[in-house]
């Protein structure tokens, strides 16, 4: 693997609670938790530190016991960017210092992927979080609301994020749409030059924006499309965009998704 341009740090933010998974972060595969399994990923990716952090003290435990550091955050965090801020304030990390949100649900993670999204930010100075997308061509992950989707300008760097599809490519779509009835079966792939990228949910951010997140006003298109990133765009923050061929491994939200990951684990 290339060693990142800069040192970075891997905080794998891991909430216990889950409503189509009970105790997920602790899910076993292969014979380790889920959360661990996860922490290995972000070790391989050449991190200069792992930390995992939740607000159970059994996910701290099982942390420990495999030899990761561990700290403990509140429970009332609503997302895992918030819990990272609490970390950073923690221990008062360099305004500088780039660290990576692993979340603890990407046990199939590519290490390679971790590295380059905290080398794009590095390389992107004027930018304060880094993330990652693909292109997409299918209509029905183009029009899922389920798929974010993201325009990027120029130079890389995100425009808007949304769960419609954008951009939209209105010679080639708007003879198949209409308010009563969309046909996905006749939906062509959108035409070249109008890329369609699928937002990949992993993130770098710079110490000194996490420790203001919390404090930024909710926007109205943070609300209204349900996506947390657009809170710092709306305050005029910029995010950098690693443009990868290839699609990540699923991460695991249902049982489904679980059983899909400990048949990989499987002699």
């Amino acid at each position: 693997m290339t060693a990142p341009v800069q040192p970075f740090i891997a905080v794998v933010p891991a909430r216990l609670a889950s409503t189509r998974l009970p105790n997920k972060p602790l899910a076993d595969i292969g014979g380790k938790p889920m959360v661990v399994r996860v922490a290995e990923r972000a070790r391989d990716s050449g991190a200069q530190q792992v930390l995992i952090a939740s607000d159970a003290q059994t996910v701290l435990d099982a942390a420990r016991a495999h030899g990761f550091e561990a700290v403990l955050t509140r429970a009332d965090h609503p997302s895992g960017t918030d819990r990272l801020a609490e970390v950073a304030e923690h221990f008062g990390w360099s305004d500088d210092t780039i660290v990576v949100n692993v979340q603890g649900d990407e046990p199939l993670i590519d290490p390679a992927l971790v590295c380059d999204v905290a080398s794009h930010l590095a390389a992107h100075p004027e930018c304060a979080i880094a993330t990652a997308a693909h292109p997409i061509s299918a209509p029905d992950e183009i029009f899922s609301p389920n798929v974010v989707k993201v325009v990027l300008d120029a130079r890389g760097v995100a425009l808007y994020f949304s769960r419609a599809p954008i951009p939209w490519a209105r010679d080639a779509w708007q003879p198949h749409w209409s308010p009563a009835r969309l046909d996905l079966g006749a939906m062509p792939a959108p035409p070249a030059p109008a890329t369609v990228y699928r937002h990949i949910g992993l993130y770098a951010y710079r110490a000194k924006f996490l420790r203001s997140y919390p404090s930024l006003e909710h926007s109205p298109i943070e609300q209204v499309e349900a996506l947390e990133q657009l809170r710092a765009m709306w305050h005029g923050e910029r995010i950098a965009v690693l443009v990868t061929q290839e699609a990540p491994a699923p991460g695991v939200d249902t049982p489904a998704d679980l059983a899909r990951v400990q048949a990989l684990y499987r002699p």
